[in-house]
């Protein structure tokens, strides 16, 4: 194993451990793990990283005891109407950086040159797995930046508001022939993704797939069945 992956695996279980310190105590993680609570204190705390024979020891102790559904299931607050907040879930970065890994295993084969998102929910995500893919994030806005003169510009009409939406794109961002991830937090409709994707298509980039942290009903079936592509989401919400 080189340096730079022995290093990597150790902030993974640093991450792990702080993900796993906000449901069980100190004592319940000692007694999981075996190491006396001042130790775990250190690593969670970053002062100290454990060898990389403890930290493979330690990964495959700790992560039966991560569901990352669930981590996000127990996250996602609901009010009273039915409609929810994800804001737990993309500004726990330890979390977020599990998540990353996850989805970074799943496209890995797709050979990804960017990761494409919209401002601005989307864009926690979306920095998350670029760092995963060791590639660049790129992501689309309401408004046309000062400064940039040729933009990719999609047009549409999101059905929960009955007016025109329009999302900016710097032409630098995306080339002809780039494999492109499309990432986003939540989808609904679908009408933002198209736009994204309509706007690979004016670069003539090819969108390799599409994740999603939530997605409500059944519209990642359709997007996969129309586009032909991996469409995957974390948590389904009917």
């Amino acid at each position: 194993m080189s340096q730079l992956k022995s290093v990597q695996e150790k902030l993974r279980l640093v991450r792990i451990l702080r993900l796993l310190k906000k449901t069980y105590t100190y004592e319940e993680l000692s007694k999981i793990t075996g190491l006396p609570i001042t130790v775990l204190n250190r690593y969670v705390r970053g002062k100290v990283l454990p060898s990389a024979e403890r930290t493979r020891e330690l990964l495959e102790l700790l992560l039966p005891y991560i569901n990352i559904e669930e981590e996000v299931k127990k996250r996602i607050k609901f009010d009273e109407y039915g409609f929810f907040d994800n804001m737990p879930v993309i500004s726990d970065t330890a979390l977020m950086s599990i998540i990353a890994e996850d989805v970074a295993s799943r496209f890995m084969d797709k050979n990804v040159d960017k990761v494409l998102t919209a401002a601005t929910d989307g864009i926690p995500l979306g920095v998350h797995v670029a760092r995963e893919l060791n590639v660049d994030v790129v992501y689309a806005k309401k408004k046309k930046e000062v400064g940039v003169e040729k933009f990719y510009e999609v047009s549409y009409v999101p059905s929960a508001s009955g007016s025109v939406t329009t999302l900016y794109l710097p032409q630098w961002a995306l080339k002809k022939g780039e494999n492109v991830l499309i990432v986003d937090d939540v989808i609904r409709s679908g009408e933002t993704q198209k736009a994204l994707l309509e706007m690979c298509r004016q670069a003539g980039a090819k969108p390799v797939g599409m994740f999603f942290l939530i997605s409500v009903g059944d519209v990642i079936d359709k997007l996969k069945e129309e586009y032909n592509i991996p469409v995957e989401s974390l948590i389904r919400l009917e």
